[in-house]
């Protein structure tokens, strides 16, 4: 049986997850008291269910602590379970709260909404250094759906490394485990002629691989994973996320996602380019 728990706060797209493993085929439950989580994989085990998805949230607080017991207890019936946390930027699901009109969970007459997202924050934590995470903020339902598709499929056996580019004037990725900043790499946005293209056009590459620093930063940054990625495999992580960043996250972090990529490939890689739509 493959068990997925879907985590993470309030308006960081959840019920888009498991709308998503739902039309996969799991039998999904939105906000299940973790105490009854054991009761439901044995029935819907006997049942002939074998793919459940489970959106387990900040109103399930009180139990939220005793998620590692239970996660290791399926585990040790047999049972393949994944754990997904959804999150987001403060600003951006103030904005969510604002255009939905929704109330947050944990609103009442003495906390402000922002004050209640980062309450919520710290109240998961501990769950979020468990899990998958994936940052929300700059992704559109479409894409955000792509990416749960790509989480399905995943060997939880093996280490899934997630290189990813981003902008820093979009700010930091939250999901990330390392970020490496390739700024000070030429820019080929100044070039009017590559300013359009992005990192995997030849183009842009030619013109970056005729730069020595570029080289130079590629191969620092791949002797650094190679160094420590197999100590993240003996402590059996499960995910790890490197996030490379330039200035506008389309020219020189994508070419150093691409080229990083193609050279751990024997690994489970992910890539995912936060800035390109």
């Amino acid at each position: 049986m493959q068990i997925i728990l879907i985590s993470g706060l309030s308006g960081s797209g959840k019920s888009i997850a498991l709308n998503v493993l739902e039309d996969a085929g799991y039998y999904c439950v939105d906000n299940l008291p973790l105490r009854l989580l054991s009761d439901l994989t044995r029935i819907l085990l006997q049942s002939g269910n074998e793919r459940i998805a489970v959106s387990i949230d900040v109103r399930s607080i009180g139990s939220l602590t005793q998620l590692p017991q239970h996660i290791q207890a399926l585990r040790v019936r047999g049972m393949d379970v994944r754990l997904l946390f959804l999150e987001a930027k403060t600003d951006t699901l103030v904005k969510r709260f604002s255009e939905t009109r929704r109330k947050h969970p944990l609103s009442d007459d003495r906390l402000t909404l922002p004050e209640c997202i980062e309450h919520e924050r710290e109240m998961l934590a501990e769950i979020r250094e468990l899990a998958h995470k994936m940052d929300t903020s700059d992704l559109s339902p479409n894409v955000l759906r792509s990416w749960v598709q790509e989480f399905i499929h995943i060997d939880r056996s093996k280490l899934t490394l997630l290189f990813q580019s981003f902008g820093f004037k979009h700010g930091l990725p939250l999901d990330s485990d390392m970020v490496f900043d390739v700024r000070c790499l030429p820019n080929p946005f100044y070039d009017l002629n590559l300013r359009p293209l992005t990192g995997k056009q030849k183009e842009v590459v030619d013109y970056l691989e005729s730069d020595e620093s570029v080289g130079r930063m590629y191969e620092d940054i791949k002797a650094f994973l190679e160094t420590w990625i197999p100590c993240f495999i003996r402590d059996n992580r499960s995910y790890l996320s490197v996030s490379i960043g330039c200035t506008g996250g389309q020219h020189r972090s994508v070419y150093m996602v691409e080229k990083l990529a193609a050279h751990f490939s024997s690994l489970q890689v992910l890539i995912r380019h936060r800035e390109l739509k």
